[in-house]
């Protein structure tokens, strides 16, 4: 039956419209084609975040099972500017290692898969692809609709544009994406519906696992680049790729060296260190120049991220296998790669020793920090409490501003200096063991007596000694 025929007859008996969150994998393919078994009527949001997709065969993969439309929109500045510069500024992590890849991309993605100012080229065959650059070069005019409030309203007007009655994903019915999904669709669109194949047991009893789901794809003819001798999960974007799954979850299992996608192996990195300077204003990298490549400098939100990709790749940089805690309370292993994430940390993390005050420094590190990495890992980034902090971390970026030397060897990220003519702090005579620099070394003897005061009241109550 061709897509044509599949796609008229989901639609001439259908339950309702459906418009599913498609990444084009293992899982969302077959979501589509069991939706569609169940008598919905189904449209695809894709969103370009930095994955390495070949979105026209996606878009094709997606036609093939039978979607009446596909929307396509690349997401990857957005990204970058309003999600990932954020969190480098607060420093965000969680459990102390995970620089929430995952989580930061949600979203965005939710968030887009609303918009009702998507750029639409409808071609001969009568589907709708999403491709900003050709419809305004192949139709220029036509303008989109102007969107009020592009930082709150976007996935759900698509669904309400084309008169969707539901939305979908892929999440599994025991990891955090579902939690950070519906949570953004229904902060967007309160009176949004959302199907959740995962857990409903007549979806999720037909496919115990990932051989369930493989043998369902190979019935349906859809192509799938996992494999049953590669059964773990990915889910990549600009920002990191993460690996979970299949043999991984067994957490005393090493990760074959061949599903390291990003990066290589630290050991088989160059043997010659690379040498760059990171330049930062606010807290947010405005240049980064190549003191080992005849000084090439780079400057741009998305251009900067994706070139310290590209070198943090190449040196083996951005490796992470971890236990953690999902927000659902259940443990779970997971590997990651973060490339320019993890030269952005450290870089920022050595700036901020020279130019933020300390009280500003331990208000953000104690409070904002934490609580914005957890707002981010368990999906409530649209929320009034999000809106707060984040209003605090760009407050508390204002003089974060200078560069960073930083050589880049077989998986490391190591700061070799550090400056700034604007916002420095650090005085050099007054830190000097040689030089007095102002400073009076007796003026130590009163702020000693005065810090004393309570721990000596304290000591005499316990009788210590």
């Amino acid at each position: 039956m061709s897509s044509t025929t599949t796609t008229t007859a989901a639609a001439a008996g259908s339950k309702g419209r459906v418009l599913l969150a498609y990444s084009g994998g293992l899982d969302t393919s077959c979501i589509l084609a069991w939706l569609i078994e169940q008598g919905y009527e189904v449209m695809c949001y894709m969103a370009n975040v930095g994955q390495e997709e070949d979105f026209d065969a996606a878009v094709v993969k997606a036609k093939g099972c039978g979607a009446t439309k596909v929307f396509v929109e690349d997401l990857q500045r957005e990204f970058v500017e309003e999600l990932i510069y954020p969190a480098v500024q607060a420093n965000t992590i969680y459990e102390g290692v995970y620089l929430l890849g995952t989580s930061l991309a949600r979203p965005v993605i939710a968030r887009r898969q609303m918009t009702r100012n998507v750029l639409e080229q409808k071609g001969s065959n009568g589907f709708l692809d999403v491709r900003k650059e050709d419809y305004l070069s192949q139709t220029p005019e036509l303008e989109p609709d102007p969107d009020p409030n592009p930082d709150l309203t976007h996935m759900m007007e698509i669904a309400a544009r084309e008169n969707c009655q539901y939305v979908s994903h892929g999440c599994t019915g025991k990891g955090n994406d579902q939690v950070r999904f519906e949570l953004a669709y229904y902060a967007l669109k309160p009176d949004i519906k959302v199907i959740a194949p995962w857990r409903i047991p007549a979806f999720y009893e037909r496919f115990q696992g990932r051989k369930d789901l493989l043998a369902y794809a190979a019935e349906k003819s859809i192509p799938v680049v996992q494999t049953a001798a590669k059964p773990w999960s990915t889910d990549e974007n600009l920002f990191h790729i993460s690996y979970e799954a299949g043999i991984l979850e067994d957490p005393d299992v090493t990760p074959p060296k061949d599903m390291w996608k990003l990066t290589v192996d630290p050991e088989d990195a160059p043997n010659i260190p690379e040498r760059i300077t990171i330049e930062f204003a606010q807290g947010k990298p405005v240049k980064v120049i190549n003191n080992s490549k005849e000084n090439k400098e780079v400057t741009g939100g998305l251009e900067i991220f994706l070139y310290l990709n590209q070198l943090a790749r190449q040196n083996g940089i951005g490796r992470l296998d971890i236990v953690e805690n999902r927000f659902i309370g259940i443990k779970s292993r997971g590997c990651y790669e973060t490339p320019a994430g993890t030269i952005l940390r450290v870089a920022h993390m050595d700036l901020e020793g020279l130019t933020l005050d300390r009280q500003v420094r331990n208000l953000r590190d104690q409070f904002v920090t934490p609580q914005y990495s957890n707002i981010l890992y368990n999906g409530q980034y649209f929320s009034p409490e999000a809106e707060f902090l984040l209003s605090a971390i760009a407050a508390s970026q204002k003089s974060v501003n200078g560069e960073v030397r930083l050589k880049l060897y077989k998986g490391n990220v190591v700061v070799e200096g550090r400056s700034s003519k604007t916002n420095n702090l650090y005085d050099m005579e007054e830190s000097s063991m040689d030089v007095q620099g102002g400073f009076a070394p007796v003026d130590s003897e009163g702020f000693i007596k005065i810090q004393s005061i309570r721990l000596k009241k304290w000591g005499l109550s316990q009788k210590l000694i």
